[in-house]
């Protein structure tokens, strides 16, 4: 092999590892919204899982060497995740697996003497 062979190979295989360092960095973002699934409703289980599946699941758009189509769909799931989580906290309601929130200074209760 000639020399520019070997620095293409050296370049693709830095590319795969690339990708792939970013599909399980996705991964686990993805994973740690698990805790709050419970409050999410169907869509966000579903958002949830399918991006799972889809990732584990030898069939895909684009050969396994090459993640560029799991990094999509898990980073579209993050970003759907990512939404609902924010509408739930705009309407005001909590969410499971979230600390609770310090009280309202006006709604502390104070004992009477």
């Amino acid at each position: 092999m000639s020399r520019q062979a070997w620095v293409l190979v050296v370049i693709v295989g830095i590319l795969a590892i690339a990708t792939l360092v970013g599909a399980v960095v996705l991964a686990v973002r993805v994973v740690r919204t698990r805790r709050m699934l419970t409050g999410l409703g169907a869509g966000g289980k579903v958002a949830f899982y399918g991006a799972l599946i889809y990732t584990i699941f030898p069939v895909d758009v684009l050969p396994d060497p090459i993640y560029l189509d799991d990094m999509g769909v898990l980073a579209a799931a993050l970003i759907y995740l990512t939404r609902l989580v924010h509408q739930r906290r705009a309407a005001g309601r909590q969410l499971p697996g979230q600390p609770d929130s310090p009280p309202d200074p006006d709604r502390v209760r104070r004992r009477v003497p």
